[in-house]
């Protein structure tokens, strides 16, 4: 038996944390503050439901808000 740590928890974070208020979105991954908050307590299947949702989520936020304007 051997000592490894545990496997990396797979996060959609890109160390841009700012929660858009008109969405509720983070404008850096795009999830919720709970989900934020409560990433790793989450099942690998529920952050993968979160994950796929995420492409989706970004139209949410006002393109300006993103730099895209």
């Amino acid at each position: 038996m051997t000592d490894r740590p545990p496997a990396p928890i797979k996060t959609p974070c890109i160390k841009v944390c700012a929660i858009d208020g008109a969405s509720g979105l983070c404008l850096g991954c795009f999830r919720t503050l709970k989900e934020v908050a409560g990433w790793e307590r989450l099942s690998d299947a529920d952050r993968e439901a979160v994950m796929a949702a995420l492409p989706d989520r970004r139209s949410l936020i006002a393109p300006e808000k993103l730099g895209l304007v």
